[in-house]
Formats: C-alpha cells, structure tokens, sequence
C-alpha cells in the first residue's frame, strides 16, 4: 500500500508540473496555482521572487516525496513505511529548499540586473530627445548600468531646453525627473 501512496504522490507531482509549464508556456495561460505571479504566496518575502509555499515548490516536494518513496522502498533496509516515510519527507524538503534557493537566486540575479535603481540617478548627465518647452515636459536619454533609459523630464527653472543638449538630473518625483542645464 505505501509503495502505491509514493507512486500516486511521483505521478501527481509530475503531471502536475508538466500541466503548468504546458497550460503557461504553450497556451499563454499563467494563472494555474499561484495566479501567475512569481512572488504570490503566503510567506513575508516583499520582492519578487519564488515563495516557499508556492505551486512550483510544493509539486516538486510532492515529486520528490514518491521518488524518494519508490526508492527507499526498493533498498530491503529502508523498505518498511517507518524508515522509508521519513527518509522520503527528509529528501524531499531537501530537494525542494534546493530548488527554492535556485529560484529564488534567479529571480534576484535577473531583477537587480534589469531594474533601473532610481535613486543612484541624481547628479548623473542626460542628453534631451524631446525639447523641454518652458514650463513643459520634455524626454530624456540617461545610460545607467550599461543600458540606455528615457524619462519625461521638466527643467527646475521652468526654462525651454532644446534637442540635443545635455542636462544633469537635479531630482526625481514619481515618473518626473527635474533637470538643470550644464
């Protein structure tokens, strides 16, 4: 009986991770277990990222839980459900803490790489696309980390600033970046 629970938990693991990636990647649907958000959860993680009780984490602890049951199953010594049950619950949430970590490495390498950290702007040069008409908005050209970025931009004096001239951000409110000429 115990070998049909680790086979049922292998197989329901399985296709449960293979019906994500087929409904979210080969029918645009994202919204199986976790309403297609990365960070959807229930644990306190503020950022994107993999939660630990996400879809993805858990089927891979359900997977694993029947591996590791058929396996242990198999070896005479750790055939009986008291040793092969908690050896499997043990392997388990190692194998999915490890895929947790991964995840969750991922996310932070490809968020902080494509994320424009607004903060570190104040003071840096911009070139003007847009002319910035007196007392108007304009557009401006900023390169930060190796890639180039646009932005409306307002002068602090309220003067005109044409296409082509470079000003310095002065400061930064909301999605408004306020430049002086240099």
């Amino acid at each position: 009986m115990d070998y049909f629970v680790y086979i049922v938990c292998l197989v329901a693991g399985l296709v449960f991770t293979l019906l994500s990636v087929f409904v979210g990647h080969f029918m645009g649907h994202h919204d199986i277990g976790s309403g297609g958000h990365a960070e959807a959860g229930a644990d306190s993680s503020d950022g994107p990222g993999v939660s630990a009780i996400s879809p993805t984490v858990i089927s891979a602890f359900v997977a694993g839980f029947g591996a590791f049951g058929v396996i242990f199953h198999e070896i005479p010594a750790t055939q009986p459900v008291y040793f092969s049950a908690p050896l499997s619950m043990f392997c388990s949430f190692a194998a999915a803490a490890v895929l947790l970590y991964v995840l969750r490495s991922l996310f932070r390498h490809t968020q902080s790489s494509s994320e424009s950290h607004i903060g570190k702007l104040v003071g840096v040069s911009a070139t003007v696309i847009s002319p910035i008409p007196q007392h108007g908005v304009g557009e401006i050209a900023y390169v930060q980390g190796g890639a180039r970025y646009t932005a409306p931009a307002r002068t602090e004096s309220g003067g005109a600033v044409g296409t082509g001239e470079t000003v310095k951000i002065n400061r930064i409110t909301g999605s408004q970046f306020y430049v002086v000429p240099m």
